[in-house]
């Protein structure tokens, strides 16, 4: 028995890790001077992509290599719950990640928005509260980037419409930018 999921995440890694390479360089850049002049990175995702923003935002506020370093200043829009229902009800789904950004966005900050799709209405509203909050916007997109694309400063859009593809890309590509910001903090 073979692992053909395997194998065909491996194809997909080889191909990422040339056509990313640019576009990770920069989101990396952005990281690193956003949080060496004492700015913060935001992270939001839906399903998934939740659970992924808070894993990468865990990374910068704790750690991500067993180093002694200080704290980042990283939060994923993901994580609470009272808000997150609130703003669902009285403002719409769309708008409760956008609000947090209208509540604690600065101009220096970083937005980085994770999907497979690039459709999700509230990471379009959150990226557009950045834009006009005048932070910079990073997106970690599949199946072409979708309209999110647009409103992104950096790009990165895994090759694969394949959902645990897209997902699994963009973690190892977001664990890469961990290891380059790190070591700075």
């Amino acid at each position: 028995m073979k692992l053909d999921h395997l194998e065909a995440l491996s194809a997909l890694a080889l191909r990422a890790a040339a056509d990313l390479a640019e576009p990770a360089s920069r989101y990396a850049a952005l990281v690193k001077e956003a949080l060496a002049a004492g700015h913060t990175v935001f992270f939001a995702g839906n399903g998934g992509s939740a659970a992924h923003a808070q894993h990468i935002a865990t990374e910068y506020v704790v750690r991500y290599r067993p180093v002694q370093r200080g704290a980042a200043a990283a939060l994923a829009l993901t994580t609470d719950t009272s808000l997150l229902t609130a703003a669902a009800n009285d403002l719409g789904f769309e708008r409760i990640f956008a609000r947090q950004i209208e509540a604690h966005g600065r101009s220096g900050d970083v937005l980085v928005v994770i999907t497979t799709s690039g459709k999700s209405p509230n990471l379009l509203a959150a990226a557009r509260a950045a834009k006009a909050a005048g932070m910079k916007v990073v997106g970690l997109l599949g199946a072409g980037g979708g309209p999110l694309r647009a409103l992104c400063d950096v790009g990165i859009v895994v090759p694969s419409d394949d959902t645990a593809h897209v997902q699994e890309i963009q973690l190892a590509v977001d664990h890469w930018v961990c290891s380059q910001v790190e070591p700075g903090l």
